[in-house]
């Protein structure tokens, strides 16, 4: 039984973003508080007040049956409702000509009670207000405000005359348009203020998905023009060498085996180069990553705690814990629910130890494939000399510890960082917007992807010593 409540609160719930969640609420909310209305207002007075009569009793009944079917067709329509309200689909008119015959049913039946002297004129008063309530709860999201309020103003009228007809004093008439203007209110405030909240929250999700997006761009774009940096002279150099090898080669000279050795020296270097730009290799920096992972977590509404001192660790070190921290901040956020979220670096005999807790475990998985997830990471820590375990501890807790040797980062090469600065699917896929620094989508360093440790000065000593060879 418990393993079902809790598939049910995975696919119902956890798997929801954020606006699902309260939009979700919300209509549970409406249609919870259309039924507590009608238990309160409708039942109770029936129960107490209503004249032990033959046709009193019938009247009751018929009145009770009247309000569980608008309660029933008010849960029905409270979701296409509200998709009509926020401009998802909308609802046709002739879906609420049934609850507006069971709302003039409703008001006759009053009128009739009354008018027997089967109930109390304060009893009367609560079973409009019910049977009022449980039609304007769905009217007022299809019905523009000012629509709204001239027709609720024009039914109140109209009860407020039947009931003078019937014979109600003017103190009773005065108290049926005080709880018909009311229930119009409430039922206002409750429904179309709770909607238009949920539009705004759904514009902000767009935004930020929008933002991903953008940012998806925008690193699209630096990846061109790193590319561009890196094969553009690469190319130009080696067609001007493969030239000089031709026209050497013509001429029977030796020099040109060596142009060839060149242009493949040249080939391999710029499929490194490359490799580096479509990986991403970017040096990361764990004071900057730790900052950026407590930003975002707390934007997120989970409150995160970080200690120890990461100055004076050697920057092969910072760089790869600093991917530690950014992988867990994504996997807390991404299949996590947590609330909570502790960060720690310390020191402990020759080793680093980075201790990542959140008590999100139950939803955490890892992601497997190279590259990316808790299986990069151990790859990736592996070159230094480092391991890494994750995952759950006792009290729902899920733990990530890294431990990196002081000295492993000495040797941190490219392949140690490469395959995890660039990961512009994480920003798209779960609706956050990329934040520099924390690893979702990263803005090149300051002259990164531009300058190579060949790049700058080398075409014109190429270029003056292919004119002394042809000469």
């Amino acid at each position: 039984m418990l393993g079902r409540i809790r598939g049910w609160q995975r696919r119902h719930w956890r798997e929801r973003s954020k606006a699902e969640r309260v939009e979700l609420q919300s209509v549970i909310t409406w249609g919870l508080s259309i039924w507590a209305f009608s238990g309160t207002w409708l039942v109770l007075p029936l129960a107490g007040d209503l004249r032990h009569d033959t046709l009193p009793v019938v009247l009751g009944v018929l009145l009770l049956l009247v309000g569980v079917l608008q309660c029933l067709w008010a849960n029905l329509l409270t979701r296409p409702a509200l998709d009509h309200f926020l401009g998802r689909a909308p609802l046709a008119p002739r879906r609420l000509a049934f609850p507006a015959v069971l709302l003039g049913l409703g008001i006759a039946l009053v009128l009739a009670l009354r008018l027997t002297s089967g109930i109390e004129p304060f009893s009367s008063r609560l079973l409009l207000g019910a049977i009022l309530t449980a039609f304007g709860f769905v009217y007022a999201l299809v019905v523009p405000p000012r629509p709204y309020l001239v027709r609720g103003t024009l039914t109140g009228a109209a009860c407020m005359a039947l009931f003078a007809v019937t014979g109600s004093t003017t103190v009773e008439v005065v108290w049926i348009g005080c709880v018909v203007a009311f229930c119009l209110l409430f039922s206002l405030a409750a429904c179309r203020c709770g909607a238009w909240t949920l539009s705004v929250l759904w514009e902000a999700e767009r935004a930020r998905e929008i933002e991903a997006r953008l940012a998806v761009a925008e690193e699209r774009l630096r990846f061109g023009r790193d590319l561009h940096d890196v094969m553009g002279r690469n190319l130009a150099v080696i067609a001007l060498k493969s030239e000089l090898a031709v026209q050497l080669a013509r001429r029977g000279r030796p020099e040109a085996v060596e142009q060839m050795i060149e242009v493949q020296r040249i080939a391999q270097e710029s499929q490194r180069e490359v490799r580096e730009v479509v990986r991403g290799y970017r040096e990361a920096d764990l004071g900057v990553e730790l900052v950026g992972a407590q930003g975002v977590l707390t934007a997120a509404g989970i409150a995160c705690e970080v200690t120890g001192e990461v100055g004076a660790l050697p920057a092969g070190v910072q760089s790869a814990l600093g991917w530690v921290v950014r992988e867990a901040t994504t996997n807390v956020l991404r299949h996590g629910d947590a609330a909570r979220c502790a960060v720690d670096v310390e020191v402990r005999q020759g080793r680093v130890v980075l201790t990542v807790e959140n008590d999100g475990a139950t939803a955490v998985r890892e992601v497997g494939g190279g590259g990316s997830g808790l299986a990069g990471l151990r790859e990736r820590l592996a070159e230094v000399d480092g391991t890494l375990t994750a995952g759950p501890v006792e009290g729902g807790v899920f733990r990530v510890v890294a431990r990196v040797p002081l000295g492993g980062g000495t040797g941190l090469g490219a392949r140690a960082v490469s395959g995890a600065a660039v990961r512009p699917g994480v920003g798209s896929a779960d609706g956050l917007a990329p934040k520099p620094g924390v690893g979702f989508v990263r803005e090149p360093a300051a002259g990164a992807g531009s300058a190579s440790p060949r790049e700058s000065g080398s075409a014109s000593p190429v270029a003056a010593s292919a004119e002394e060879a042809v000469a």
